[in-house]
């Protein structure tokens, strides 16, 4: 991958396979080259047994090995905009905070981009969410005292801003406290225990029957708005927030092919004015997919399980293979 002297937002391009597949190839060639043997070439990748192939990302159900698992905290200020390296997560969370306003998660482990953000700051009921991850870095600038002390005691990587500043850089055109970025690798480094992608409860594959046909979908926070309009000619849904495009600083438009609007309580966290997002127990979702709306009800038995989306007849609801967008809506 291609690195700039002077990390800077940027929504870059993909990094295919990831650094462990290049080391193995590396590997692989030298040992190669000191038995007196020529090292594979482009073409012989074709006739690469069957089980040298990538494996299947339990998040987005396309080809990636298991890799450490980052989630960052960000902004979705109005000033905070356009985001970078979002369209490269595996996962983008909508989630409701204080005053009626939105927050994101970006979740990682396919695809790194050099720069995330705006980063900004994490709540009390992100340690119980992000459990279903086991064991992830988690990277976020600020959080109550209280907060703080629930990630550091919590099985989470807490990376912080505050402890952890080196990751961290200013830049864009956006102004301070919505300016924040951080590098991905360098965060994950000081993370070398975070746990590997693994089953979190997704299943990928092809349209179930039925279904509404819809072509835009809206959830309301009060002072926040998060839509997404089904483009047949993308194949997927295409990302709004207030009413406008949501854009990468590259200029790429936001969005995922399925989209999952998990209805659930929210009472107040312990602070009493932040809304406690309660992502263990069961309710209704509707799943979004190739147009149509999907009613389906989604089931977390407790914070280290994944969570599961079950149809009307007992099936499992298969989602569309690649990013998956979670927007948390009240009940």
């Amino acid at each position: 991958m291609h690195r700039t002297s002077t990390p800077r937002p940027t929504s870059g391009t993909s990094r295919g396979p990831r650094r462990a597949v290049r080391a193995l190839a590396a590997l692989a060639a030298a040992g190669a080259l000191a038995a007196g043997t020529a090292a594979p070439s482009a073409a012989d990748d074709e006739h690469r047994p069957q089980e040298q192939t990538l494996q299947t990302s339990p998040f987005t159900g396309l080809p990636a090995d298991p890799a450490p698992v980052l989630a960052v905290k960000m902004d979705n200020h109005a000033d905070a905009r356009p985001h970078t390296g979002l369209e490269r997560a595996d996962i983008v969370v909508v989630e409701k905070v204080e005053g009626g306003l939105s927050r994101l998660i970006g979740v990682y482990a396919s695809d790194l981009p050099e720069a995330v953000g705006p980063v900004r700051s994490a709540r009390e009921y992100n340690v119980e969410q992000l459990r279903t991850f086991d064991r992830p870095a988690l990277a976020y600038s600020g959080a109550r005292e209280a907060v703080v002390d629930l990630i550091k005691k919590s099985p989470l990587h807490g990376i912080s801003h505050d402890d952890h500043p080196a990751p961290y850089f200013r830049g864009g055109d956006n102004e301070a406290p919505h300016n924040l970025y951080l590098r991905p690798e360098q965060a994950l480094a000081l993370a070398p225990e975070a746990s590997l992608s693994d089953d979190i409860g997704y299943r990928f594959g092809d349209k179930p029957k039925g279904g509404e046909p819809t072509e835009e979908h809206t959830v309301n926070y009060g002072r926040s708005e998060t839509s997404f309009t089904w483009s047949a000619k993308e194949k997927r849904w295409l990302a709004s927030f207030d009413g406008e495009p949501a854009k990468s600083t590259g200029g790429a438009r936001l969005g995922g092919t399925t989209v999952i609007v998990q209805k659930t309580d929210m009472p107040p966290d312990s602070s009493g004015k932040t809304p406690y997002i309660k992502t263990v127990g069961s309710g209704p979702a509707t799943v979004l997919r190739d147009g149509h709306a999907f009613e389906t009800t989604w089931k977390r038995p407790d914070a280290e399980a994944g969570t599961t989306f079950t149809l009307p007849n007992g099936d499992r609801m298969p989602f569309d293979p690649g990013q998956t967008w979670v927007v948390y809506e009240e009940r």
